[in-house]
């Protein structure tokens, strides 16, 4: 897949908030000359996926695009890593409709992000930490928390449920054993689930998660 491919997917996305797909595919290949060049002394993606970027990577992110709701504005992503699925869906958005905050632990990491940031101009803050360190207290509310290939479902929960309010929504990407991890969540937790196909995996799917609680002893 090329970047032409991905031009075609997202000019089949109907949302006002979307920027012109010729100046998102323009972004998005800055940032891949950036996250390539970065990798060579941080290991952001894969090296067997970094000949991929625009299906494993840029289309792999921008799939979540179609399950945002239209009044959806904070997004918060664990373990952003080389910025994905966080980067991408930043440069689709038009400036100021959409604060992504992307929280890494890994110094190296984090200086990436800022430094795509700084150099197109994203509405992201990029927090240099833990999960379990992150203090949300500077935000009103958190619409979705995303995430992509950083720990399991039943960890995940157990980092996002101190962030989760009634409305939020968890859009996590998971792969072959999405089945099994979701039975194994229902050990402990108690959610609604729904299921999408990947479009760039057979195997994949992106679950949206809501109502997660806690089961009690």
């Amino acid at each position: 897949m090329n970047s032409d491919e991905v031009l075609k997917y997202l000019q089949t996305i109907s949302n006002p908030r979307i920027r012109c797909p010729a100046d998102i595919i323009d972004d998005l290949t800055k940032f891949g000359m950036l996250l390539t060049k970065w990798q060579n002394v941080q290991n952001l993606v894969s090296r067997e996926t970094l000949s991929d970027l625009w299906k494993r990577h840029f289309l792999d992110s921008l799939q979540i695009i179609e399950l945002l709701d239209s009044k959806d504005e904070v997004l918060v992503d664990f373990g952003s890593g080389g910025g994905l699925p966080a980067i991408p869906i930043s440069i689709a958005y038009r400036q100021g409709a959409l604060e992504y905050h992307l929280i890494e632990s890994n110094k190296r990491k984090a200086s990436f992000l800022k430094t795509v940031r700084r150099t197109l101009d994203l509405n992201i803050k990029v927090h240099g930490l833990r999960v379990e360190e992150f203090c949300h207290n500077e935000i009103s509310h958190i619409d979705v928390i995303t995430s992509r290939a950083t720990a399991s479902l039943a960890r995940l929960f157990e980092l996002a449920y101190p962030l989760v309010t009634a409305k939020t929504r968890l859009l996590f990407h998971k792969g072959v054993d999405s089945s099994e991890e979701l039975d194994e969540s229902r050990a402990n937790w108690h959610f609604d689930v729904i299921s999408y196909s990947s479009k760039t995996s057979e195997a994949g799917v992106i679950l949206e998660i809501q109502n997660l609680q806690k089961h009690i002893s």
